[in-house]
């Protein structure tokens, strides 16, 4: 166990960031859940939101 302490919610992503990393192959690609892991819903959904916006902006102008 590590010597600093870490919330229950850092200590499930880092046990499942190492399962993944174990279970991972270099042929497959990462998906949504890895590439959101370590952020938080709140952080994740603006991500979505702007890529949702930019898609229209690009949809108009192109």
């Amino acid at each position: 166990m590590q010597s600093n302490k870490e919330s229950p919610e850092e200590m499930r992503e880092r046990l499942r960031q190492e399962e993944l990393r174990k279970t991972s192959s270099s042929i497959h690609g990462s998906n949504l859940a890895d590439l959101t892991g370590g952020l938080s819903w709140k952080f994740t959904g603006v991500i979505i939101l702007l890529l949702i916006i930019a898609a229209i902006v690009y949809f108009l102008f192109f």
